[in-house]
């Protein structure tokens, strides 16, 4: 199947700090996290989405990737269930690129993805980096691109590839 992916960047940090829709949101830092927790986490998000490669990436791998001292997976929990993550990769000196970002199906329409973003950038930009950035892709949820270009990304780049669809 064909898919369009969006490449954004952004050279500074958000000028507004937007405030929690709700009180028993938390945004945290987890280290250790199993890849169990990781994956179905990943799946409750990606599946309507066709997320695919953290499921069909070795254990060993992920771990590597999960584990690392510059990688970040910051959870979401609202009133302390898991609704989300983000994961902020600083493997590449000088940038964070905003690898995984979602939140489960139930979480949506609520406000809470723009102020989770909003956070996690200012988490992000608190490590200064020279520039953080994301992609997407049209297969993602509609509201992702709007979403990071209304967070202050900025397109720099817009590839069609051939995408492979489990059935």
């Amino acid at each position: 199947m064909k898919t369009k992916t969006t490449y954004l960047q952004m050279f500074l940090p958000p000028v507004i700090e937007i405030s929690a829709p709700r009180n028993d949101v938390k945004i945290s830092k987890v280290d250790n996290l199993t890849v169990e927790f990781y994956r179905c986490l990943y799946q409750q998000i990606g599946s309507s989405f066709y997320w695919v490669d953290r499921l069909l990436m070795q254990e060993k791998e992920l771990l590597t990737i999960i584990h690392h001292e510059l990688v970040d997976v910051l959870v979401i929990t609202v009133a302390d269930e898991p609704w989300g993550y983000a994961e902020l990769d600083r493997r590449q000196a000088g940038e964070i690129e905003l690898a995984y970002f979602g939140l489960i199906p139930k979480a949506t329409g609520q406000g809470l993805g723009k102020y989770i973003l909003n956070h996690v950038l200012r988490t992000a930009w608190s490590l200064r980096p020279q520039r953080v950035w994301v992609h997407t892709c049209d297969l993602d949820h509609p509201a992702a691109l709007p979403n990071y270009l209304k967070a202050g990304f900025k397109i720099y780049d817009e590839v069609v590839n051939d995408q492979w669809i489990p059935d």
